[in-house]
């Protein structure tokens, strides 16, 4: 919290940056939310999803919470989080699956991220993802089918950074992409 308060103290009054990061699971948006903030005076980082709405409100496909679907977000929450940030930090870095999805916020999002994944490596790296264990196959397809769905990047973004997730980042590249400084 201490972190949080001197961020706030440090910062002037001016408009705040607000920088969106998506793309399908696993491809590294909170990695570079990270990076970002760590070099970003006055940053936040706004995880989408923290603002999930209570279980039973959610979706399941199977026997699994589908996490998928925009209905796994609790919007008027992810909302309100990112009009705080924005009244508190000069730059709001907000990341996650659906971050493209809501018209409304695609047009405060002053720069926009998308990180491109292969399915091969999707598939990879989420079998790999054990945090809560081995997801059954169907279950990653879903995944998948789900980002085709609802977390593609949107045609009406002029624009947009684009960043191949199997590459490393180089964040000066992508500061320049930005115009932003670093």
């Amino acid at each position: 919290m201490n972190g949080l308060v001197e961020k706030t103290r440090n910062l002037t009054h001016h408009k705040s940056v607000y920088i969106a990061i998506g793309g399908v699971s696993r491809s590294g948006k909170t990695f570079l939310a990270k990076m970002l903030g760590s070099i970003l005076p006055g940053s936040v980082i706004i995880h989408q999803d923290t603002y999930i709405p209570d279980k039973k409100n959610i979706p399941v496909i199977r026997d699994h919470l589908d996490w998928e679907r925009p209905e796994a977000i609790d919007w008027q929450a992810f909302k309100n989080a990112i009009d705080v940030a924005g009244q508190n930090f000069r730059y709001v870095i907000i990341e996650g699956l659906l971050v493209f999805y809501d018209e409304v916020l695609n047009q405060l999002y002053d720069k926009n991220i998308f990180i491109y994944l292969s399915k091969e490596v999707f598939v990879q790296r989420k079998r790999a993802d054990l945090r809560w264990g081995a997801e059954p196959d169907w279950y990653i397809e879903h995944i998948w089918q789900s980002h085709l769905s609802y977390g593609t990047f949107p045609s009406t973004i002029q624009k947009p950074v684009i960043i191949n997730g199997e590459e490393n980042f180089k964040l000066d590249r992508i500061l320049k992409q930005l115009n932003m400084p670093g």
